[in-house]
């Protein structure tokens, strides 16, 4: 039996793995196939389902890991760990040339406000850091973007984003941890993680 790959991250005990995908493929095979090696289980006999909501879980005997995965691009990335709820979100960086009308239709009004102050070199990638962060909980969270990406306003401090207020179903920004990085050049990624399960 080969040993699993090794993370290409880890953040206070949550495991991510950085994998190639294929555009136009959901990504689920390549999870499920990493986690079984992690597991030392195959593929098929690793007890992952989605739930009504398509939030992907792991059950019996692994119930106590979280796992979520993201694609963008030719990336994936698995993140897991162990009694928390997590989930991830990585980005290509690309032109998007609306960033601010999106902010201004989707986002707080605080964070779009952010996002016009920025200078035009840097008002994309402020962008797409929101974007990633605001995934990254609310796929932990388990609703998706359909919560509404304006229940949650982050801001900046000392050059990182924070999770400064959100909807009472999220819980306090105090229950939240999120980690930013660029996973590799032309690419972002968020991961956030709170230690108690939310209820669906």
């Amino acid at each position: 039996m080969t040993a699993a790959p090794a993370p290409d991250r880890a953040f206070d005990g949550v495991r991510v793995w950085r994998l190639p995908h294929r555009p136009g493929t959901h990504g689920e095979a390549a999870a499920r196939a990493l986690l079984g090696e992690v597991f030392a289980l195959p593929p098929q006999a690793l007890p992952l389902a989605r739930d009504a909501r398509g939030r992907p879980q792991l059950h019996a005997p692994l119930d106590g890991f979280d796992c979520n995965w993201s694609h963008s691009g030719q990336r994936l990335l698995l993140a897991l760990g162990e009694g928390l709820r997590l989930g991830i979100d990585v980005e290509l960086v690309r032109p998007r040339p609306r960033v601010a009308a999106l902010a201004e239709r989707y986002f707080h009004p605080d964070e779009a406000a952010w996002l016009r102050a920025q200078p035009d070199a840097t008002r994309l990638p402020a962008f797409v850091r929101l974007w990633c962060a605001k995934e990254a909980v609310l796929k932990a969270h388990g609703e998706g973007i359909a919560f509404g990406l304006e229940k949650l306003r982050f801001a900046e401090h000392d050059g990182r984003l924070r999770l400064d207020a959100c909807a009472p179903a999220l819980g306090t920004p105090a229950d939240w941890t999120l980690r930013e990085w660029t996973p590799e050049p032309g690419y972002r990624a968020a991961l956030a993680w709170r230690a108690a399960i939310i209820a669906p």
